[in-house]
């Protein structure tokens, strides 16, 4: 049984669908690592924030209790800041750790005398 004859507009449609289906399947569509990325540095500006803020707000509520002000704040703030710090560099760390198991070993760039070498 043959099929039906189509016309040469069918006949480009269908080549054109089966062209695009096949280089779907080919070239994988790359990660979005720019987002991925963003989100990791908002994740980190709100540890920083956040710590800084909850060691003025600690400092402060110490010295409306005691009436030590401004020695409470400023120890706070100096404490919150040391806490912001510390959280920041184990989230880095952790970050750093999962892009290792996911993307592996950083590659080395080329040297610049190569680089000048294919510009002659």
């Amino acid at each position: 049984m043959s099929l039906p004859p189509e016309s040469r507009e069918e006949a480009i449609k269908r080549l054109n669908e089966q062209a695009e289906a096949l280089q779907a399947r080919a070239v994988p569509t790359p990660p979005d690592y720019g987002a991925k990325a963003a989100g990791y540095g908002y994740r980190l500006m709100g540890e920083m924030i956040g710590g800084l803020a909850v060691g003025m707000g600690l400092g402060w509520g110490f010295d409306l209790l005691v009436g030590s002000m401004p020695w409470g704040l400023i120890a706070g703030t100096l404490i919150g800041f040391g806490l912001s710090i510390w959280l920041a560099l184990r989230s880095a760390r952790k970050l750093g750790a999962a892009a290792l198991r996911d993307l592996g070993p950083p590659q080395d760039l080329p040297d610049d005398e190569a680089e000048d070498e294919r510009d002659l």
